[in-house]
């Protein structure tokens, strides 16, 4: 192979990488987000004692969501929920059941993008879309914030410790928590430099030590997406029980709606 030859190949070769690199900065958040972008049912088909309501986000958006009462009497604490990456708020209609049952009110929504929504996703705008769930508890229904709980799961812990540092909840429960989105990313895409082309940073680890607020980790001891490691290194560094359940993956439906997670959810109903 002659000198000339060599010098194209090696230029061909940095090419296709300069390429494959570009189109991952372009197209990263198609990769972060996975939005069923279906509308939803309407509450009252899916939940019992539920109503649809609408979010304004302070960028213009009005968000889709359901607030949830409990199935009897008047609410010990409400929950407002934030979803992981995938799916929409018809996936979390197990575990709203489950914590109206328990006695909660719960607020399950969806990000911009997501079921139906307008808009795109980004660490922006789930930042701004928490905020309007913020308000329409605080605001709207007059719930006192020392009797808000903040539950996260998976992407959706980035988005409630983020909202704690303004708003500091009666309780976090975080459930599959990764220390920072490029960690996750590094693991799924160890062959790319993830650090240096990721938009979206999502700092769970740094911003729950910053937290003095009740905290509950609730992990899968065999989590395929999240590595059980990065949820025990945010439970240490937010100082939070942790409830490890040994053989559940990800998206098991113990870590959906079990009576493990809901109990979590309980014990930081404020006495």
């Amino acid at each position: 192979m002659t000198r000339t030859v060599v010098v194209r190949v090696l230029l061909g070769l940095v090419l296709v990488v300069v390429l494959v690199l570009a189109l991952v900065w372009v197209f990263q958040r198609r990769l972060i987000y996975l939005p069923d972008t279906t509308p939803v049912p309407s509450a009252t088909t899916v939940l019992p004692g539920a109503e649809d309501v609408r979010l304004r986000t302070t960028d213009g958006l009005d968000l889709g969501a359901w607030f949830v009462r409990p199935a009897q009497g008047e609410p010990i604490a409400t929950v407002l929920v934030t979803n992981g990456n995938g799916g929409n708020r018809a996936d979390r209609a197990p575990l709203a059941a489950e914590l109206a049952r328990a006695g909660l009110a719960v607020l399950v929504f969806d990000y911009r993008g997501y079921g139906g929504n307008p808009g795109d996703p980004s660490e922006e705008g789930l930042a701004l879309d928490v905020r309007a769930a913020w308000r329409f508890l605080t605001e709207d229904r007059r719930v006192p914030p020392g009797r808000i709980l903040f539950y996260g799961e998976s992407l959706g812990c980035a988005v409630v410790a983020e909202l704690a540092l303004e708003h500091p909840p009666a309780g976090l429960l975080l459930r599959s928590p990764f220390t920072e989105l490029a960690a996750v990313g590094a693991e799924v895409y160890p062959y790319l430099p993830v650090r240096l082309l990721l938009r979206d940073r999502f700092p769970v680890k740094d911003e729950v030590a910053r937290l003095r607020v009740p905290t509950v980790v609730v992990l899968g001891g065999r989590d395929s997406i999240v590595p059980p490691a990065q949820s025990r290194e945010v439970a240490a560094a937010a100082s939070a029980r942790l409830v490890e359940i040994p053989d559940a993956d990800h998206n098991d439906p113990v870590l959906l709606d079990g009576p493990e997670l809901v109990e979590a959810v309980l014990s930081l109903v404020p006495r």
